[in-house]
């Protein structure tokens, strides 16, 4: 089956080639993806496809097939990034400061590309494949906002599945595994509050400072010393602020930071423990420490695929070798990912689609602004939404 319509959307991969440049020179932000989402509601108008609009702000949710249950849903996320473009291409952004550096682009054109196939056997599908095109992946947790606006609802969705591109894998190899493929992240900010003062008479201050750094070396050990060697943790500060002169002791200084765990219990381990060495720390040099996330960064549980889906995927296109199609388990990445709200409620699978070919430079890897990738990977991806789905009713209509 899947390399049947793998031959059917390389045929058509001028017109998804199409869509995915035009996204790609009309970069949206994560809430703003307006003209994004009027193409896609455009395309789907043209293939005689019915959606909802709006979900989630700018979000989309169309439907083929019978409109009830088993339902499967195939997602892509809209949204690109606030990085001013150098990848060279010729259709690379027209509006400065804004990139999709992340291959969302190609992710709403490889869905729209699984889209025409599956209306093509709309006839033939037992059941309802719903697409979901959603906003603001990068921060803004707009899967979250489509499942609390009833994505996985009417019919009730039974599994889902979503794709990446993936720059550490050349194109015509896929990737994923059993369980945990990305990481719980969230965002933290560190505020240490002290008493200023003349930079020569120290000991007439409490230095925010120097405790400040104390409490940043003390946080490496949340990793090193409190975590289980056998997982993966991580704690990053990325940076720091307060004061203004050479000469002067401030009152506040603060930090800010990442952290991921490949289990969502995890991660809620490591806030509790930051939370719990700032302020002992804080306190021991006599200042005080508040711990807080970040504006506008919302915690993100682990992305988890569930075996079965995982097996249906995979044996998927394993079977299409004479395709030049390789499959690989890969290792859980630490990147975060909101496709996480929707395996938190319904069996699903997120996998990775190799674009690394290097005689195209497309080796840069995601969210630089050199990033771009093989458009020959995009029949790949479509072809693949589109069996699982198919696959997928199949099994679901005979239980």
């Amino acid at each position: 089956m899947f390399s049947d319509l793998l031959r059917e959307a390389k045929a058509d991969i001028s017109w998804t080639t199409d869509i995915r440049r035009t996204l790609h020179k009309n970069p949206e932000l994560m809430y703003e993806e307006h003209e994004t989402s009027k193409l896609i509601r455009s395309t789907l108008d043209q293939l005689g496809i019915p959606y909802q609009f709006p979900v989630a702000g700018t979000g989309v949710i169309a439907a083929i097939g019978s409109g009830i249950e088993p339902c499967i849903a195939l997602r892509a996320d809209m949204d690109a990034l606030p990085i001013n473009e150098e990848s060279g291409v010729d259709y690379q952004s027209t509006t400065p400061g804004k990139m999709h550096a992340c291959g969302h682009d190609a992710h709403v054109a490889m869905l729209l590309g699984a889209a025409k196939i599956l209306k093509s056997r709309e006839a033939e599908l037992c059941g309802t494949v719903k697409l979901i095109f959603q906003p603001a992946e990068e921060g803004g947790a707009g899967g979250h906002r489509m499942v609390s606006e009833g994505a996985l609802k009417a019919p009730d969705v039974s599994r889902i599945f979503g794709i990446h591109v993936w720059p550490s894998l050349p194109t015509g190899t896929v990737g994923g595994r059993e369980g945990t493929i990305l990481a719980a992240m969230d965002g933290f900010r560190i505020t240490v509050t002290g008493q200023g003062g003349h930079a020569a008479y120290p000991h007439l201050a409490r230095d925010p400072v120097t405790t400040l750094a104390q409490i940043i070396c003390n946080l490496q050990t949340i990793v090193s010393r409190g975590a289980d060697p056998l997982s993966s943790s991580v704690v990053s500060v990325t940076a720091m602020g307060g004061g203004s002169a050479f000469n002067v002791i401030p009152d506040e200084v603060y930090a800010i930071g990442t952290i991921r765990s490949t289990t969502t219990a995890g991660l809620k381990d490591i806030r509790s423990s930051i939370t719990r060495i700032a302020e002992a720390v804080a306190a021991a040099h006599r200042c005080s420490a508040k711990v807080t996330g970040l504006d506008g960064i919302i915690s993100y549980p682990a992305t988890v695929s569930e075996k079965h889906c995982w097996e249906v995927a995979r044996d998927l296109v394993s079977g299409a070798s004479s395709e030049g199609i390789k499959v690989v388990e890969v290792l859980p990445s630490m990147a975060g990912e909101d496709f996480a709200y929707y395996t938190e409620r319904i069996p699903g699978v997120f996998v990775l689609l190799g674009i690394a070919n290097e005689s195209l430079g497309t080796t840069h890897f995601l969210h630089s602004p050199k990033f771009k990738l093989d458009e020959d990977a995009l029949p790949i991806g479509s072809a693949w939404h589109a069996a699982f789905a198919i696959k997928s009713l199949q099994e679901l209509s005979v239980k």
